[in-house]
């Protein structure tokens, strides 16, 4: 089935996906900052820019869309039926990003949590969650010496 928007349309539709300040990420905000935690947004000092940055927690947030970082979700395992071998890459590629920049964060010290979009709904399930990451002790820093 072919597009039902023209190529310009259809550019400007995805234009308009935002990145940052999405629904999902403003409410995890509210959530954080009613718990008493107080954050940064998007410190590109750190890798994959992690969309909340607790710092001194050494707290990594990622708020993930599922269909865009390939949740297994039944909206993320959705695929577009056209240009399949494109979209297939593209959140391959975001999957991999992810990965990468995860593993990097957790060899530098960094608690790393991701929330996916789904997980939104069930509100008290989310509170608690993040109540425990806020009330968990930071990990020590990394070069920190060996006292014994």
């Amino acid at each position: 089935m072919a597009d039902v928007y023209s190529a310009e349309k259809r550019s400007a539709v995805m234009r308009s996906v935002k990145g940052r300040g999405t629904s999902p990420e403003l409410a995890i905000r509210r959530l954080i900052w009613s718990l008493g935690g107080r954050y940064r947004l998007n410190r590109k000092d750190l890798p994959g820019k992690p969309d909340i940055v607790l710092a001194g927690r050494r707290l990594a947030i990622f708020v993930h869309g599922c269909f865009w970082h390939g949740h297994d979700c039944p909206r993320g395992a959705r695929v577009p039926k056209t240009n399949r071998p494109y979209w297939t890459g593209k959140v391959a590629a975001n999957r991999a990003r992810d990965l990468a920049a995860r593993a990097a964060l957790e060899a530098t010290g960094w608690r790393v949590e991701a929330v996916w979009e789904c997980q939104m709904r069930e509100a008290a399930a989310l509170k608690a969650r993040v109540a425990g990451w806020l009330s968990a002790p930071p990990p020590p820093p990394l070069s920190s010496p060996n006292w014994r």
